[in-house]
């Protein structure tokens, strides 16, 4: 997956609050607080994030550019080839292990911040990213910074649920989906319930607005199989496509493919797909769509043309 990116040139904290951040080249990113060791870590704001080259054009524009260093501005994270503030509120960043959703853009600038009193300006206020660490983890200088597609899988199964058989293939399609590029910012097993799945689509669209969300099990005759139902329920705009495709192809293997009925349906800006419930044909139908589902989600983001 050819996405953009960018590269880690600074790591910054700073152990007590109005004291200016300095680089430390590497630092643990704890999930849903910020960097371990900084005074700002675990407020709203978790982690602050600027433009390297941004940065340096700045310097170029002062007289005393010796006494920009790493955090000057506050940023915790100096990024390379990325320009944070191009991104919208909402998109995610990965760093190794690590994810980041970015929440704000821009802030008002504290009265007398030692940048301003130096330069007479700062450009936090209008170039400073602030974002939530979604999964925590080892962030060092050189790594790589990309905007990976995001997704999330669900699993509908009562047995699963109930801890009467083990979830095999919903870490199939986290697996298939991380080799492909994908970071996969949630698995969620739920019962097969309707109103269960309907909450869990509709909060992993409209809260945590992930790209795709892949779904398995709960497609079949059985009175409990309500996954389909779900998703036409919470859908903006229907996909038959993918979901005749995935058939079409699952006869060449099976005639009970016939049986099936799965959806695939638009969200906001969310595909959603249901997959089968056993683990091999959950492989076997992710290996023949998953090549071209990202040129739709490109298309569906207004990053591609139809």
């Amino acid at each position: 997956m050819d996405r953009a990116t960018g590269k880690v040139m600074a790591v910054c904290i700073s152990k007590k609050k109005g004291t200016v951040k300095e680089d430390i080249g590497v630092c643990n990113m704890i999930t849903d607080f910020g960097l371990e060791g900084d005074a700002h870590a675990g407020s709203e704001r978790q982690v602050s994030l600027l433009s390297y080259e941004k940065v340096e054009a700045f310097k170029k524009e002062i007289k005393d550019a010796v006494s920009i260093r790493p955090g000057a501005f506050g940023e915790n994270l100096l990024i390379s080839g990325i320009d944070p503030a191009t991104l919208h509120i909402g998109a995610y960043l990965q760093i190794g292990e690590v994810l980041l959703r970015v929440m704000q853009i821009g802030k008002t600038c504290h009265s007398g911040c030692e940048i301003s009193k130096i330069t007479g300006k700062c450009i936090m206020p209008s170039e400073g990213v602030f974002a939530r660490v979604i999964k925590g983890g080892e962030v060092k200088v050189t790594d790589e910074v990309r905007t990976p597609l995001t997704a999330a899988v669900i699993t509908s199964s009562d047995r699963s649920y109930a801890g009467e058989r083990e979830d095999k293939s919903g870490p199939e399609i986290e697996k298939m989906l991380k080799e492909s590029g994908y970071a996969v910012t949630e698995r969620v097993l739920i019962p097969d319930e309707e109103d269960e799945a309907v909450k869990e689509l509709t909060r992993l669209t409209d809260v945590s607005g992930v790209d795709i969300i892949l779904t398995t099990g709960g497609t079949g005759f059985s009175v409990r199989d309500r996954m389909p139902e779900a998703a036409l329920k919470v859908a903006d705009r229907n996909v038959p496509g993918i979901a005749e495709a995935i058939r079409a192809y699952s006869m060449t293997i099976t005639k009970r493919a016939m049986l099936s009925r799965a959806v695939s349906v638009i969200r906001g800006g969310t595909l959603i797909i249901n997959l089968p419930g056993s683990p091999k044909a959950v492989k076997e139908c992710l290996e023949y769509i998953l090549p071209e589902l990202e040129h739709g989600i490109l298309i569906l983001r207004g990053e591609a043309d139809g």
